[in-house]
């Protein structure tokens, strides 16, 4: 028995040293600082085979197609030498990155990784890269601008940037506005190839709304009027309840739903769904349904305005699933005056069978 337990040890002893090794000389490699725009660069990870066998390598990957790794693909003999260069994009990615590339081969352990890293400069954009929106003689960075959550008393201004592209001053004017949206512009006039800022300020008491709301501005360029000269405005204007007492709190309206999901299960295309929720008023004051937003206009919602305390009220909503198909989930989005609970979103889900 102690013979055969020597001759395991020396059969395992042997073939362990009959295995191929693989020894890389550098398993980091840092560019350093690189262009954008200065293409591909590469590094060569140099390898030996320090054992007594041939060394394969079977495969190489690299954490994303931006790295391009090449190898030796025939075997490496014992003492010989081989390679695996991995090759760096960085166009459209500047910024620092740090990339690993697995090597797969016949060796103990049977997996390397080696890490490339550095830094992109960014390159200097083009000015349709910097002003992507063309507007006759102008070109903006935006044509759209989101005055995000206001209060509804709030007062909120938001800038767009703009170059003059044309080889004439121009002037910006507003050809039609709502009233509680205000457009500036500085300066008045901007010369050729000079940048100009639209100040845009938002006023929620006036447009008397809450939720979700989307407007436009339509403007002029040295007088000229087009429909294509607007500009997208929206805002999420929510109820300022900071100035209530807590009495005033305790006294609030409470708004309760009997469910906020309700699955249709399977309909044909065609057919109208209809669904009642159920909404209470467990506070001590009137509940009022300040706004109520549906999806798209495949969706209805009649409803009551105000409930009373310990009144209730159905929500009902109706579904067309004309030209609809396959999975359906359609929000109706309601906001009410309850303070802890303002914003709720009730789901009709289901699938259209178009069959």
């Amino acid at each position: 028995m102690k013979y055969l337990f020597l001759f395991t040890l020396l059969f395992s002893f042997i073939a362990v040293q009959s295995q191929p090794t693989v020894h890389f000389e550098n398993t980091n490699h840092d560019f350093g600082s690189i262009k954008e725009d200065g293409g591909v660069v590469e590094n060569n990870f140099e390898l030996t085979n320090q054992g007594n066998e041939p060394l394969i390598i079977s495969n190489v990957r690299a954490t994303c197609g931006c790295t391009t790794p090449s190898w030796t693909r025939e075997p490496i003999l014992p003492g010989q030498k081989g390679f695996v260069k991995v090759g760096y994009n960085p166009r459209n990615r500047p910024g620092a990155f740090t990339q690993r590339i697995t090597v797969y081969s016949n060796t103990q352990p049977s997996v390397n990784v080696l890490t490339i890293r550095g830094t992109v400069s960014p390159r200097e954009r083009t000015l349709e890269e910097r002003f992507p929106r063309e507007m006759g003689a102008i070109r903006l960075v935006t044509n759209f601008t989101s005055m995000g959550t206001i209060l509804e008393k709030e007062i909120k201004t938001q800038e767009l940037s703009y170059i003059n592209t044309s080889d004439a001053p121009v002037t910006l004017g507003v050809h039609r506005s709502p009233s509680y949206i205000e457009a500036d512009f500085e300066p008045k006039t901007v010369q050729p190839g000079k940048e100009g800022k639209i100040l845009l300020t938002f006023n929620a008491a006036e447009r008397n709304a809450y939720g979700l709301v989307s407007d436009r501005v339509y403007l002029t360029i040295n007088e000229e009027r087009q429909n294509t000269y607007s500009l997208g405005v929206s805002a999420t204007i929510q109820e300022d309840f900071s100035h209530l007492s807590d009495d005033e709190l305790n006294n609030a309206p409470v708004a309760v739903y009997d469910n906020t999901v309700f699955n249709f299960g399977t309909i044909n295309q065609g057919e109208r769904i209809r669904h009642d929720f159920k909404l209470s008023n467990e506070g001590k004051t009137d509940l009022i349904i300040r706004n109520l937003r549906t999806g798209c206009g495949c969706t209805a919602v009649k409803h009551d305005d105000v409930i009373k305390p310990g009144q209730s009220t159905n929500l009902t909503v109706e579904f067309n699933s004309r030209g609809k198909r396959n999975r359906q989930n359609q929000a109706i989005t309601v906001i009410t005056n309850d303070p802890k609970n303002p914003t709720t979103v009730l789901r009709l889900m289901g699938t259209v069978d178009a069959n």
